[in-house]
């Protein structure tokens, strides 16, 4: 089963880089960051302990770049049965030391090993069994299943006071173990996929080499599944992943089936049955046996390579970088970046979303070709890949997830229909203009675009002259350009015909980015000399206040209230 990505928790800015090396062995991990004291984090926080025990709660695998004292003494309320904790480690501010604390049976000595080789140095290793054998026989490598922990505790315990030990069954990585091996010794490890009760002495361990084909038409396929592997005699640690037709990619029961068994979902070209959609999907696989209308059982002899099997579902992910620094995007879409594929975008936004792996493609395009650019992300996603198209501010306001949902209303092709699309916010330009300005949208607003690239400046002004007239504030994009110079002008010619000249208005110049300016001036001030297509331009309403900052400059905000009309 595969775990949450894990959390990197800091305290101050000393141990940044260390967690952005941490961060490097496991893309899909967030840092932490206290609020306060560590800036360019993906997520700050208020209360250290606080934090920490949520993470816990939450079985997210936790590495804290703190002394383990302090790790300890936070979490020694939540402390519960082995087996039920997730990772958790400490990991010196400097990344001179890895020591693993909690979870060993949650894989905490295998990610203490991958960080301390990140980070170039020896992880602090104590577990008994581990030190002795070379190996945690109660957490075995991938591809592999404990059938009972309990019994392998009592089995390990026996070992570690001298008992020795047969194997029985393929395992490589048993074979590399210094255990105490006789093949005449009471005490057997089993290495094998049948469902059975351990006998006497015996440690069951399952190989993940069975692959289910399925069909999306089983009512209710998770039970389906395990109605099947217990008539098969397999044991249900065994299976390695679901099967089913790509005309099935979309299908939410297979997903949830997949979701419930823990399980990867793989997909191959549909076959004039489930027992040759198996056959064809692996050809090591021994010959597949139906299990009843729908089912069919292939079995391995040896752990099945999950990626090899057909291909995923692909995924296309439109994301908001939202106006540039990075403490203004929100996790998800932090989150979706560490583990796509590719990522698809204007090369200025592209860069912004970055640092990138070496594994990660980046397709960088002009920013007029938002067509192609959504097309080529659909053919990327089509051949199981997660892909990433990348806007600034929200992909939803003026941007790239209109682009991409028009391009699949084109299409009639079923695999790009078949695709995972998701649209994740950002905070948009006009919001984190306004958020410096204090609340100049903090009633009723409209959001134009002073470009008539894609529309005629004739709906611009009749929208513009509406919009004026209906009093609510205002919030321009793309204000003005070399190929435009006159349009802001004439714009502000109608919005002059329903506002005074003291109505407030903000420009806020590359907010969110080195170098941001926020000015507050009056409407009767702003010249288009006074603004460039980088300056998001807000007007404010017939209500809109402006009153003096204690540092300087001016707090901008429209009231909630509207006065009621004669």
């Amino acid at each position: 089963m595969v775990r949450k990505a894990p959390a990197i928790v800091i305290l101050g800015k000393g141990s940044l880089a260390t967690a952005r090396k941490i961060q490097q062995v496991y893309p899909d991990a967030l840092i932490h960051g206290l609020a306060g004291r560590v800036e360019g984090v993906d997520l700050s926080y208020q209360a250290f302990g606080q934090t920490l025990r949520q993470l816990y709660q939450q079985d997210t695998p936790i590495i804290a770049l703190c002394a383990a004292g302090i790790v300890i003494r936070t979490l020694a309320d939540l402390l519960l049965e082995k087996g039920a904790e997730p990772p958790v480690l400490a990991v010196a501010e400097d990344g001179s030391a890895v020591v693993p604390l909690l979870g060993g049976l949650g894989g905490v000595n295998v990610m203490a090993r991958e960080i301390g080789a990140g980070l170039g140095v020896a992880a602090a290793i104590t577990t008994s069994g581990e030190l002795r054998f070379g190996t945690c026989l109660l957490n075995p490598p991938s591809g592999y299943a404990l059938a009972d922990l309990e019994l392998g505790k009592r089995f390990v315990s026996d070992l570690l006071a001298g008992e020795p030990v047969r194997i029985e069954g393929a395992a490589p990585w048993l074979a590399q173990a210094q255990l105490p091996h006789d093949e005449h010794a009471q005490r057997s490890i089993r290495v094998g996929c049948e469902a059975r009760e351990p006998s006497a002495n015996e440690l069951l361990i399952h190989p993940r080499c069975v692959l289910v084909a399925i069909s999306a038409t089983l009512p209710e396929p998770a039970q389906a599944v395990r109605a099947a592997l217990q008539a098969a005699k397999i044991a249900e640690p065994a299976l390695a992943c679901l099967l089913a037709a790509d005309s099935e990619m979309s299908s939410p029961a297979l997903r949830d089936a997949a979701a419930e068994l823990g399980v990867a979902l793989r997909f191959a070209p549909a076959a004039e049955s489930v027992v040759a959609l198996a056959a064809q999907a692996l050809p090591q696989l021994l010959p597949p046996q139906a299990m009843g209308e729908g089912i069919a059982i292939a079995v391995a002899s040896q752990p099945i390579d999950v990626q090899s099997i057909g291909r995923a579902r692909g995924r296309l992910a439109v994301i908001g970088l939202g106006p540039g620094a990075a403490e203004f995007m929100v996790p998800a879409v932090k989150a979706e970046l560490a583990r796509a594929n590719d990522v698809l975008g204007y090369e200025t936004y592209v860069r912004m979303a970055g640092p990138f792996r070496d594994d990660q493609v980046l397709h960088c395009t002009d920013n007029r070709e938002e067509m192609q650019r959504a097309r080529h992300a659909f053919e990327l996603a089509v051949q199981g890949r997660s892909v990433v198209v990348v806007s600034s501010g929200d992909p939803g306001v003026f941007a790239m997830a209109a682009a991409v949902l028009e391009a699949l209303h084109e299409s009639d092709d079923p695999a790009w229909h078949a695709v995972d699309l998701e649209i994740l916010p950002g905070v948009s330009a006009s919001l984190a203009t306004a958020a410096q300005a204090g609340a100049p949208l903090g009633h009723d607003f409209c959001v134009l675009s002073l470009s008539d690239n894609l529309k005629p400046w004739s709906i611009i002004e009749k929208r513009l002259d509406l919009a004026a007239q209906a009093d609510l504030a205002l919030a321009f994009y793309n204000p003005i350009s070399r190929a435009r110079p006159w349009q802001l002008g004439r714009a502000m010619d109608i919005v002059r015909q329903h506002r005074t000249a003291q109505t407030p208005v903000v420009l806020g110049r590359d907010i969110g980015r080195p170098g941001q300016t926020l000015r507050a001036i009056t409407l009767g001030e702003l010249t288009p000399e006074l603004v460039d297509m980088r300056t998001m331009v807000l007007v404010g309403s017939s209500t809109t206040c402006v009153f003096p900052r204690p540092e300087g400059g001016q707090w901008v905000y429209t009231p909630r209230w509207y006065p009621e009309q004669g």
